[in-house]
């Protein structure tokens, strides 16, 4: 008798040890699943989750239960005139030219002094010495607070990215969340108080004076933009290092390429995002019934898109399996614009509004880490194991170097 097929449980050990395995499952088996202890529709194709992304019917109202308990109601969750005003409040911030010009020496800085902080030691675990704190570093320089804050945040971030992760809903893991929010909060509040008074040329001084039409944010929107920015922001330039740096070390051809050509970065960057990406399910909620591959979803219900098995849809891109810098169908032009190829940092009207600091970031990195280690290879020789569900990288990442 044959076996029943079973759909992967992406709560399972075995899922969290090898996703990429189930998401060929899904995708070919299962492109509509539902995850009872989740409560949740599961896709994974790539034209259901560009769809999830795009699509207007497909809302944000879930972040409701899923981050506001955590941040505070933030721009994720706004729709329509509310989610533009406050969109176009924040992202003048964030975009080429200003950002680059206004908090270039930030970054470059921090790059810099982490970088120098290892350099002559010929190994690092470069997560704990440079990829986890970089974008953290640079989030609390660009809002104009203490450098002495930087663990303090740093912290924070690793608590808040636990309560985001809790798919399993630990408790003890909900109430550490929960505590940091107050925390933060208490921190944060008083000082977007004094920059009402005494505003400077920082990020945070920025978002107070913001003004649209007459509208502008209140205290409380703009901690929660910053709460959102330390985990949104972190995460994603914090896992894109370390597997940008892992993926290149395990293709030492293309590590070479990137090393000889640094205009290669982006594309390199690019296709990790595809590939390794540093989220890998965003959730959505339909507002009225939906039909995708598989079935049909009802309106309200949750569904979570699985962006790293969508990213490696062979009914989208040639080779998908295949690390490739150079590959010809991830349009490079546009990987950080809203009409990206890969879905890493979503499409459309809730494309991230901070791709281009993210970019900027791992330009400055990346030619940082270049320039000070040559022959880098693993230390111990294999590429170290990725770890997470929600957001996955490698945990540690090991190498040996030649200082240069």
């Amino acid at each position: 008798m044959t076996a029943t097929l079973e759909p992967p449980d992406i709560l399972s050990p075995e899922f969290a040890r090898d996703p990429y395995s189930a998401y060929r499952l899904l995708r070919d088996e299962f492109p509509l699943v539902w995850h009872e202890a989740m409560q949740t529709y599961v896709i994974s194709r790539y034209e259901d989750v560009q769809r999830a992304f795009k699509d207007p019917v497909f809302t944000s109202e879930n972040y409701a239960w899923q981050l506001e308990p955590v941040h505070g109601r933030t721009i994720l969750q706004m729709e329509g005139r509310e989610h533009s005003t406050h969109r176009s409040l924040v992202a003048p911030a964030f975009r080429g030219k200003a950002l680059q010009e206004q908090f270039g020496p930030t970054i470059r800085r921090n790059s810099r002094d982490l970088v120098d902080a290892f350099r002559a030691d010929g190994h690092v675990d470069l997560v704990d010495a440079y990829a986890t704190r970089f974008p953290i570093n640079v989030i609390v320089d660009m809002l104009g607070l203490p450098r002495t804050d930087h663990d303090r945040f740093h912290a924070w971030y690793t608590s808040i990215m636990g309560f985001l992760s809790n798919l399993a809903g630990d408790e003890a893991v909900m109430a550490e969340g929960l505590r940091t929010k107050a925390e933060f909060e208490a921190y944060m509040i008083p000082r977007i108080r004094e920059r009402r008074e005494h505003p400077g040329d920082d990020l945070l001084s920025t978002l107070c004076a913001a003004e649209i039409d007459g509208e502008s944010m209140t205290d409380e929107e703009i901690k929660a933009f910053c709460s959102l920015l330390l985990t949104a922001g972190g995460e994603t330039t914090d896992k894109a290092i370390t597997s940008l740096m892992a993926d290149l070390v395990a293709h030492p051809e293309q590590l070479d390429a990137v090393r000889r050509d640094r205009s290669l970065i982006p594309a390199a960057f690019a296709e990790t995002l595809r590939w390794s990406p540093p989220v890998h399910m965003i959730m959505r909620q339909p507002s009225e019934a939906v039909e995708l591959s598989g079935g049909v979803v009802e309106a309200g219900r949750t569904v979570t898109c699985l962006i790293g098995a969508a990213n490696r849809d062979e009914r989208r891109f040639e080779r998908p399996e295949v690390f490739d810098v150079l590959r010809a169908d991830l349009d490079h032009s546009r990987a950080f614009s809203a009409a990206a190829d890969h879905l890493a940092f979503c499409l459309g009207r809730h494309f991230c509004v901070g791709a281009l600091l993210s970019l900027f970031e791992i330009e400055v990195g990346m030619n940082d880490l270049l320039d000070a280690m040559t022959d880098i290879r693993f230390a111990g020789g294999e590429p170290p194991p990725e770890t997470g569900v929600f957001t996955r990288a490698p945990g540690r990442l090991l190498l040996e170097f030649t200082p240069s």
